[in-house]
């Protein structure tokens, strides 16, 4: 019986021939920490007694409270500072020098085809975009990996799905997994892995991304894309050491299978208070006081450019405020060379440095009471970007835009 993309990877780093049900002990790739999670592995690591670390898999990304906004955010911040420091971490991404911690294992080269990554974030099965097989872990777990390079996991089934045709115009991958959690709700494909298939060529891996960040949302352990033309693209120049694309086989075994017409989907927002309450934007028409166009999921420069492109020659509507927050200083600086920046200045929205600080509801984009933002972020639940009785619509990036014109949820046809 053949194997699947989970099967194979994990096969590769146990050294075993690593079934869905089976327990293993896998040699991780890279294993990363951001400021809120990295403060309670390092103080495990230290309960340890080791002097071992594997300095050279472990990547430090403050983020989530970025820039400190209080004391307690800034103490979190000096504690990974001074962990990396005091073991000589290369892999440590100020502030000024990095940005969302998905966005930096992407752009920084650490993800890559056939890798095993983990990562004390939840939001780590991003860089199944870029086949791997990535997965979010504990803090604890994170230390133990520091000292050991290694982890167990229970090797996970695999929902098959398949997609055919082509995204159509201010469509993305956004659209396609909120519709994907619409239908199978939040706990359709608990602890199994997503592996996608048929013309996913069409996507970007941009859209990749997205898709894979949103799987936890279904209660997915992974999600995986093949590696074809667009990823070896990406790949050049970027990835560090080497890297093996990994395809499932002809007759791997598989849990469910689903299939997906890239070409019927349209512009979808999901609606408070679940990833899965998914409508068509067109049917949505909420007012809204916030619109938020950012974060691991869509905080990358062809987001910016979607948004902008809606933006330009527009103006946000007097009774919304929109937040722009790039996923990286390297997107930053894309937007400020392609002339982004001065579109969204221009429309009167409030662009900022890279930062998760709106997403979790921690800083720079608080809800109030009673206000109603849509978000290109990855979580809608309730209290999740400020007051519990706010409200919150994830959408797309052209949703986003449009909506902030209009003053209520639209999609981008929507705007005069």
């Amino acid at each position: 019986m053949g194997r699947t993309i989970a099967e194979k990877v994990l096969s590769d780093r146990s050294g075993s021939d690593a079934r869905a049900g089976d327990i293993v002990k896998a040699e991780v790739d890279y294993v990363m920490v951001n400021d809120v999670t990295g403060p309670i592995a390092f103080r495990e690591f230290s309960k340890l007694g080791t002097d071992r670390i594997m300095r050279d898999r472990i990547v430090l990304v403050p983020d989530h409270y970025v820039p400190a906004k209080d004391v307690a955010s800034a103490e979190q911040a000096r504690e990974m500072r001074e962990f990396a420091r005091r073991y000589d971490i290369a892999n440590y991404y100020e502030v000024g020098r990095s940005g969302v911690c998905h966005q930096l294992m992407v752009e920084e080269g650490f993800a890559a085809p056939g890798r095993l990554i983990v990562g004390a974030d939840s939001h780590s099965c991003t860089y199944g975009g870029l086949n791997a097989f990535s997965t979010g872990i504990g803090s604890t777990e994170a230390a133990a990996v520091f000292a050991t390079g290694r982890m167990w996991f229970r090797v996970p089934e695999s929902i098959r799905i398949a997609l055919s045709g082509r995204l159509k115009e201010h469509v993305g991958g956004k659209d396609l997994i909120l519709r994907i959690i619409g239908d199978i709700g939040t706990e359709g494909a608990s602890y199994r892995s997503m592996e996608f298939c048929g013309d996913a060529a069409s996507l970007s891996v941009s859209d990749r991304l997205s898709v894979c960040n949103m799987a936890v949302e279904a209660g997915a352990k992974a999600a995986v894309f093949p590696c074809d033309s667009l990823t070896e693209s990406y790949m050049k120049g970027r990835a560090r050491g080497d890297w093996r694309p990994v395809s499932p086989d002809p007759d791997a075994s598989y849990a469910d299978e689903l299939e997906y017409s890239l070409s019927d989907l349209v512009p979808y927002v999901a609606c408070p208070s679940s990833p899965a309450n998914c409508m068509p934007a067109a049917e949505c028409g909420a007012a809204i006081d916030q619109a938020y166009l950012g974060s691991c999921t869509n905080g990358r420069i062809e987001d910016m450019r979607e948004a902008a492109s809606i933006l330009k020659g527009r103006r946000v509507h007097p009774d919304v405020r929109m937040i722009v927050a790039p996923a990286s200083k390297e997107v930053y600086g894309m937007m400020a060379d392609e002339g982004l920046i001065r579109v969204f200045l221009d429309a009167g929205a409030y662009v900022s440095g890279p930062t998760c600080g709106a997403c979790l509801g921690g800083h720079m984009g608080v809800l109030a009471s009673g206000e109603a933002a849509v978000s290109s972020t990855n979580r809608n639940f309730l209290g999740r970007m400020g007051h519990r009785d706010s409200k919150v619509y994830l959408a797309g990036p052209a949703v986003v835009a449009a909506s902030a014109v209009a003053g209520r949820i639209v999609p981008p046809e929507g705007v005069a």
